[in-house]
């Protein structure tokens, strides 16, 4: 991990985007131009991040940031890039809750201009922390902290799940529900399921992932639980902190009506991840952070709802990172980055861990303090 090439993040050329970008502002606000465009280094793997400043005498916002759906001709990591619902998602966020969610201004639907549809908003200012090399490996901010900062990061990043569930009205984002029929977790899975026969189209099926998938049916829940607004990609490198508090939330791609214990489960498995795959190269990583019985506990203080079912929803945050490792590994093929190798399970970096799981072995009572 320590040596292996980044994934290529994008196809697109930065200096043509930031000249059409100028011209498409030019649309929205006569006179205006953008200036010092950049592309962060940290840019993801769905959509695409650009941040720029607004040079004009009255801008609604001076510094932005803008995100543009996946170029469609570069072998995307998910098939459908609704830009529209994302800036709707954040738009509802930030007007029902008292979550930072950065201000939206524009929302372009006609890929015409940048070759994808894209939103505009506020850029906010502060640290987010890293996931190449990840915040649990030595020689970050994060990882640098003590433990008493560590554990107000924890706890506010943990109440922003809590806040979120409690005071967004599940009934405003119907617009975000899977299609098909059943309960809204049966319709998130069946969503998953989906992505996945999209993922191995033509390709290699993963024994593994498969396997994953009829264990959930063995653990599904008795009691499904109310539904809220699931952030769905609630993980702290995801947010902007100043100092150890969180000042915006980003990336709302994922977000879908479904039980709470959807973002928990993410939220406390993708640490694990990192943490094991820290672990397995030699450091010691974080392993006071982010426990999942600390999660767990911080979340039901704050909410009075016990979370159920967590190894239900841990094993199903593992599965569905694991769909998305793996259509990043045929990217990777794709592009000539890697070859596939004949088991293709071996594709997931996590495929022990999630197998593990499967299996039952990998919280046990010790595990759940881990």
């Amino acid at each position: 991990m320590a040596t292996a090439p980044r994934p290529r993040t994008t196809t697109r050329d930065p200096e043509d985007l930031a000249a059409r970008l100028t011209d498409w502002l030019g649309t929205r606000l006569p006179g205006a131009r953008a200036v010092d465009v950049s592309v962060p280094a940290s840019n993801g793997l769905s959509s695409e991040t650009l941040l720029f400043d607004i040079e004009h005498p009255e801008p609604p916002l001076r510094a932005c940031a803008l995100r543009l759906a996946a170029d469609p001709g570069a072998y995307t990591v998910f098939p459908v890039y609704d830009m529209a619902a994302q800036y709707r998602t954040m738009r509802l966020v930030r007007e029902r809750s008292d979550l930072p969610v950065p201000r939206v201004i524009w929302l372009e639907e006609d890929p015409g201009p940048l070759g994808a549809p894209f939103f505009v908003m506020e850029r906010v200012a502060g640290r987010v922390p890293p996931d190449v090399m990840p915040y649990t490996y030595e020689g970050n901010w994060l990882h640098s902290a003590s433990d008493g900062e560590r554990e107000q990061l924890e706890a506010a990043s943990v109440a922003l799940l809590a806040r979120l569930h409690d005071q967004v009205p599940p009934a405003e984002a119907d617009f975000l529900a899977p299609p098909g029929e059943g309960s809204p977790l049966r319709r998130h899975v069946t969503a998953q399921r989906a992505y996945y026969a999209w993922v191995v189209e033509r390709l290699s099926r993963s024994p593994l992932i498969e396997s994953a998938f009829d264990r959930l049916e063995e653990l599904w829940p008795r009691r499904e639980g109310g539904t809220v607004l699931t952030w769905g990609d609630a993980r702290i490198g995801n947010v902007v902190y100043d100092g150890f508090d969180p000042v915006a939330v980003l990336d709302w791609e994922m977000a879908a009506p479904a039980p709470r214990e959807v973002d928990l489960g993410w939220t406390v498995y993708l640490h694990r991840f990192f943490q094991d795959l820290t672990v397995g190269f030699g450091q010691c990583g974080l392993p006071g952070f982010l426990r999942r019985d600390r999660v767990e506990a911080r979340y039901a203080s704050l909410t009075g709802h016990t979370p159920r079912d967590m190894d239900f929803y841990t094993l199903y945050a593992a599965l569905r990172h694991a769909i998305v490792m793996l259509r990043i590994a045929y990217r990777q093929a794709y592009f000539g980055e890697v070859s596939v190798p004949q088991d293709p399970d071996t594709l997931i970096l996590h495929h022990g861990s999630l197998r593990a799981m499967v299996q039952g072995s990998y919280w046990g009572e010790a595990g759940r303090t881990r």
